[in-house]
Order: structure tokens, then C-alpha cells, then sequence
């Protein structure tokens, strides 16, 4: 079994209430929650209006099939997300 945490961290200029952030980075969960290797949550600063840190656990018993889903989720992080992202950590938690 192989798997990885990836946490990117966001900074969402001009949001004014946790509502529009949430409504911002909705799609997150929505295009990989739903993803049987993937688990997604926003794992800190919930309550800061212009900060935001998003964490996936991906695994899968292939460590292409790992490779392959982090290499998405950083490509949509980078082009696809209404926030300017900051950083991408990923970390083997569980290397094959």
C-alpha cells in the first residue's frame, strides 16, 4: 500500500466572509472527495477569512496510481482554484 499526504496552502484575496471562501474552494471536495483513492478536508484555518490549507490523503496499492493522483490534484491546485496558492507539501506516509 502506498500512500501520501499533500497539503497546499491558499491565500484568497478579496474574500470578505467565510462563505465565499467556502463557496471558492468548494470544488476541491467536489472533484476529488468523490474519488475512491482520495480523501480531501480543510485541514487549517477554518475560521481565517483569507487563509486557507487543504490536505489529501491518496493511496492505492500502485505508487503510479499514487504519482498519477497527486500529479491531478497539483495541476488543478495550480490552474483551476479561485485562491493564490502558496505552497504544496507532499509526503509519503506510506511508501510501497
Amino acid at each position: 500500500m502506498n500512500v501520501v499526504r499533500l497539503q497546499a496552502s491558499f491565500f484568497l484575496h478579496g474574500c470578505r466572509s467565510l462563505k465565499d471562501k467556502r463557496r471558492r474552494l468548494a470544488k476541491l471536495r467536489d472533484k476529488f472527495g468523490t474519488k475512491p483513492h482520495v480523501s480531501v478536508c480543510e485541514s487549517d484555518f477554518q475560521d481565517d477569512l483569507q487563509r486557507a490549507q487543504w490536505s489529501f490523503i491518496v493511496c492505492a496499492a500502485g505508487g503510479v496510481v499514487v504519482e498519477q493522483a497527486c500529479s491531478d490534484i497539483e495541476t488543478y491546485l495550480r490552474l483551476s482554484v479561485d485562491a493564490e496558492l502558496l505552497s504544496i507539501q507532499r509526503d509519503w506516509l506510506v511508501p510501497g
